[in-house]
C-alpha cells in the first residue's frame, strides 16, 4: 500500500499534472493541499476517471484539502472540531480501516505577527484533537499527512544559519511539531537513511528549485500500528521539474 501527500499550489493549473503523477504513480491514498477551488468547482469526474474515490473541502482562491483514494471513504469530518475555523486546512477519513488525516497547517507569515499567533493555536488544538484520534484508531492505525509548514531540524534546511529563528523554522513551531509526534506519532521519512538535502519545498524565487534551495516541510506521520508495517518513505522531485510546477513535491510512504 503506498501513500502520499502533494501540495499541488491550486488543483485548477495543476489537475493535468496530477494526473500525468497518478498515471506513473497510482498510489492507494493522496492527500492534497492548497487545492484552492470551492467545493462546486472541484475536478470529481476527472478524479473519479483516474480510478479514485475523492474528500474535499475547499474555498475559493486559498487553502482546500481532499483525499484521494482507491478504496471507499467513510467517517469524513471537515476541520478540526476542537477549532472553529473558516479556512479549509483539515480532511479525515477512515479508508481500510486506517484513519487518514490530510493536513495544510498555516504558514505563519513571520515571528511575532497575528498569522504566526494563529498558527501556534491552530497546532496547539491539533494536538488536542489528535491525541483523541491516534487512541481511538490504535489497531487499525492513523497516519496525518500534509504540508506543515516546519522544517524539524537544521538538516531539513538548506542554509540552517539564514534560518534561524525564522518562520517554518523557528523554536516554537517545532515544539508544536514535537509535541504531535510525542503523542505516538513518527516521521516516516527519518525511519529511512536519506540522501543530505533531502527537500520538498523550493521558493520559485531566485533558481530556488535549480540551486537546492529547499526546505523539508512535507511530512507524513504514521502511528506505532503504521510505523511497523512502514518500508520506504521518499521525495518525488520529478513533478518539480515540470512546466508550471507547484513549488511542493510529492512525499510517498509505502505500508506492507
Amino acid at each position: 500500500m503506498k501513500i502520499a501527500t502533494w501540495n499541488v499550489n491550486s488543483l485548477k493549473v495543476r489537475l493535468p499534472h496530477l494526473l500525468q503523477w497518478l498515471e506513473a504513480n497510482p498510489v492507494d491514498v493522496l492527500c492534497l493541499q492548497e487545492t484552492k477551488l470551492t467545493d462546486d468547482k472541484f475536478p470529481i469526474s476527472e478524479i473519479k476517471a483516474a480510478g479514485y474515490e475523492v474528500a474535499f473541502s475547499g474555498q475559493k482562491t486559498y487553502n482546500g484539502v481532499a483525499i484521494l483514494s482507491k478504496l471507499p471513504l467513510n467517517d469524513i469530518i471537515k476541520n478540526n472540531p476542537l477549532f472553529p475555523d473558516e479556512q479549509q486546512r483539515i480532511l479525515a477519513a477512515t479508508i481500510g480501516g486506517t484513519r487518514f488525516i490530510c493536513a495544510y497547517v498555516p504558514n505563519g507569515q513571520a515571528v511575532g505577527t497575528d498569522k504566526y499567533a494563529y498558527k501556534l493555536a491552530w497546532l496547539a488544538a491539533l494536538r488536542e484533537w489528535l491525541a483523541d484520534e491516534v487512541s481511538a484508531h490504535a489497531e487499525g492505525g492513523l497516519a496525518i499527512l500534509g504540508d506543515y509548514n516546519i522544517a524539524p531540524e537544521d538538516r531539513d534546511v538548506h542554509d540552517p544559519l539564514a534560518w534561524t529563528g525564522q518562520v517554518l523554522c523557528s523554536d516554537k513551531e517545532r515544539a508544536a511539531l514535537t509535541a504531535l509526534t510525542d503523542l505516538g506519532l513518527t516521521d516516516a521519512f527519518r525511519l529511512f537513511e536519506q540522501a543530505d538535502k533531502s527537500f520538498s519545498w523550493w521558493d520559485y524565487r531566485q533558481l530556488g528549485y535549480q540551486k537546492n534551495k529547499g526546505l523539508r516541510i512535507d511530512h507524513i506521520l504514521l502511528s506505532d500500528a503504521l510505523k511497523k508495517r512502514c518500508t520506504a518513505c521518499a521525495i518525488d522531485r520529478i513533478p518539480r521539474k515540470w512546466e508550471q510546477p507547484s513549488d511542493h513535491a510529492p512525499v510517498i510512504a509505502t505500508l506492507d
